[in-house]
């Protein structure tokens, strides 16, 4: 085997793992892309819920207390 056969098959070979690697890093990505998207829904989609709802339920609270102390 000549030097320039050796220089392409090692060539060869680097194109194969820099392939592997690519893949392998794209899916390393979409899963913290996925699992960052998961954490935001999970901590900031009840937080809206809350910010939202707790008005409604403190005015019927505060209006259940007054009319209660009024009897």
């Amino acid at each position: 085997m000549t030097n320039e056969e050796q220089i392409l098959e090692l060539l060869k070979q680097n194109q194969e793992l820099l392939q592997k690697t690519h893949t392998s890093a794209e899916k390393t990505r979409k899963y913290f892309l996925y699992s960052m998207l998961f954490t935001i829904i999970a901590f900031v989609l009840p937080l809206l819920i809350l910010v939202l709802v707790l008005p409604s339920f403190m005015g019927d609270y505060i209006d259940s207390i007054s009319g209660a102390t009024l009897m």
